[in-house]
């Protein structure tokens, strides 16, 4: 049969290229010299009767043919991974494995935080890169390229199980020593500040910023873009800017920043947060456990 000609090996060197689009990115990715890696290219040109890469201008560009492959050659070897590549047990005290999360700088602080700390009483073996949220977030789990994601709802997956974590509200947060508010914040004032807001670092805005968008047009003066949550009041603080933050994020703020708490002078909506895995890892006993320890933290915050 044609197929027995290729290995797995051959088809892990395929999805790199693919993903790559660049024989020397994929050369480095697999710890190959560029002229192996150029000899698996032909192999794979033969094999598929394709050019598969070819170059335009200065880049590279996949073929039909080689656009065609991208899922399926990915969901092959996800598929051999989940059923060869995991051992059938897993005892948290003992194993040593690694767990990328995509989670965003909120999420790190209000809740993995914590559930990383746990997990290192019982489970000092594992360890977790936490990746920032992303355009590329959920192309990243359903390729396999991260075990978890923590998202607002309106992004989620269809085809990979979830959990609900959380929910949360918002809140403005200004500078404790604001010569212009007392107790309260009104809709005038809200609009007339400047603010500080957080977008990806692909321009993208959160969920907050999209609905205010949505709702009520360029009503706000923005005076500062910052690219992570956490970073919002220390623009804040010392200057008469405002900012909107989750809820559960501002009272920590508030524990360890001269800032102050005022409700939004507007109705405002509800955050529901995520937890979503792979579909092919759903029986995995490491992400089984792992997700039942994001879970458990979860379920032990407060109520908003």
């Amino acid at each position: 049969m044609r197929y027995q000609r290729i290995d797995l090996n051959l088809l892990i060197a395929l999805d790199t290229l693919l993903a790559e689009r660049n024989v020397t990115r994929a050369a480095e990715r697999m710890h190959m010299t560029q002229s192996a890696m150029s000899g698996v290219l032909a192999r794979l040109r033969e094999y598929f009767d394709d050019q598969l890469l070819v170059p335009v201008g200065r880049t590279m560009k996949l073929t039909p043919r080689a656009e065609s492959l991208i899922q399926p050659v990915r969901d092959i070897i996800l598929k051999v991974d989940s059923t060869l590549g995991v051992r059938p047990d897993f005892d948290p005290a003992t194993a040593q494995r690694h767990f990328v999360v995509i989670a965003s700088d909120y999420v790190s602080n209000v809740l993995m935080a914590e559930v990383l700390r746990r997990i290192a009483q019982v489970a000092p073996g594992l360890a977790f890169d936490i990746r920032p949220s992303s355009n590329t977030m959920a192309q990243d789990l359903d390729q396999g390229r991260a075990d978890f994601l923590v998202t607002p709802a309106h992004l989620t997956l269809a085809d990979h199980p979830q959990a609900v974590l959380f929910e949360d509200t918002y809140q403005v947060i200004a500078c404790a020593q604001h010569p212009e508010l007392g107790d309260s914040l009104s809709l005038e004032q809200y609009q007339s500040l400047g603010h500080v807001v957080y977008q990806n670092e692909q321009g993208n805005n959160p969920w907050f910023e999209s609905w205010y968008a949505n709702q009520h047009g360029h009503t706000r003066r923005i005076d500062v873009v910052t690219h992570g949550f956490t970073l919002m009041p220390r623009f804040v603080v010392g200057t008469r800017r405002i900012a909107t933050v989750q809820t559960r994020l501002a009272m920590q703020f508030a524990q360890a920043m001269p800032v102050k708490l005022f409700e939004p002078p507007l109705d405002t909506p509800r955050l529901t947060e995520v937890l979503q895995w792979h579909r092919y890892r759903e029986d995995d006993p490491g992400v089984q456990w792992v997700r039942e320890q994001i879970v458990a933290v979860a379920e032990r915050m407060p109520a908003i």
